[in-house]
């Protein structure tokens, strides 16, 4: 069973984090860590949906127009992939 995040939070990423797109894929850089990460399209579509959404459920609600995806699926990989993202410490989660 997967971590249910809030769907008010938020995602905001650290200013020690540089994202850049690349032929439709994120190339992200951790500058505390000097680690680079790479997304594919469909990690780059969630990333830039969370990072420019009011809140994971805002982000959830343009994803599931944008893909075909049941709302079961879609959830519990958003979640996964917040979860990833915050441990590597390329994101944090805000709530409130």
């Amino acid at each position: 069973m997967h971590k249910m995040i809030e769907r008010n939070a938020r995602v905001v990423v650290p200013s020690d984090v540089l994202m850049r797109e690349v032929d439709g894929e994120a190339v992200i850089l951790h500058l505390h860590s000097e680690s680079y990460f790479g997304l594919d399209a469909i990690g780059t579509s969630m990333w830039k949906f969370l990072t420019t959404s009011k809140s994971v459920g805002g982000a959830e609600q343009m994803l599931r127009e944008e893909y075909e995806v049941s709302p079961e699926e879609l959830a519990k990989d958003l979640d996964e992939f917040i979860e990833r993202l915050s441990k590597l410490g390329l994101v944090d989660v805000t709530v409130g």
